[in-house]
């Protein structure tokens, strides 16, 4: 786990802006000099380059602003983000339809599961996005992956939860505060590992 010591400020800082800008420099500042952190994008970025080349597809979930993530992710790959290029196969288990649909009949936990089942196959990658690693239909998706022969990615922080042991790849960010930290550090993975299946698909053609 890493130390990430607040950076000193005034009593006037205390609910300003520069206090939340100041930890989550602290964080992001201590996330760099970290070598097992920075090998685990590199390896999960590798290893979701590896599915697309070998025409598998991602797909992607999480709750509340981890489910604004899953879909961020899978609109940039399936749409642009950086270069002109062709469109990558990935998908945000997101629709409304479905959520209710599912949420309706089996219940909350099966919201993602069912997706997964429905259109999930072998070699194909599961982004499972939990702050906490322990949300219940993140894990049950998790769980659907793993029988159908997905690997999947954790995007997880603090202990990284029960999703970790059902990570074949996993990206933790060591924070135990509030969410909204391990979220903006979420972001900036996603972000890098996109760039990174980019760059592959330049070298790989």
């Amino acid at each position: 786990m890493l130390n990430v010591p607040l950076l000193p400020h005034t009593l006037e800082d205390m609910s300003g802006a520069r206090t939340h800008f100041r930890e989550a420099l602290s964080l992001l500042s201590n996330l760099i000099e970290d070598e097992a952190f920075i090998s685990s994008v590199d390896s999960a970025s590798k290893a979701l380059s590896s599915c697309l080349q070998s025409g598998g597809k991602i797909l992607s979930c999480g709750n509340g602003g981890s489910m604004s993530d899953a879909m961020h992710f899978a609109e940039e790959l399936s749409g642009k983000f950086r270069e002109d290029r062709p469109a990558y196969a990935a998908i945000a288990l997101s629709s409304p339809a479905h959520i209710t649909c599912v949420a309706n009949d089996y219940g909350f936990d099966k919201i993602f599961s069912r997706g997964v089942e429905a259109i999930g196959r072998q070699g194909d990658v599961l982004l499972a996005i939990s702050t906490s690693g322990n949300s219940s239909n993140v894990l049950e998706a998790a769980r659907a992956a793993k029988s159908k022969g997905m690997k999947v990615l954790g995007l997880t922080g603090g202990d990284g939860g029960e999703l970790s042991s059902l990570s074949d790849y996993e990206i933790r960010i060591p924070w135990d505060g509030y969410s909204d930290r391990v979220q903006e550090m979420h972001i900036k993975c996603i972000h890098a590992m996109i760039d990174s299946i980019e760059r592959s698909f330049i070298s790989f053609s």
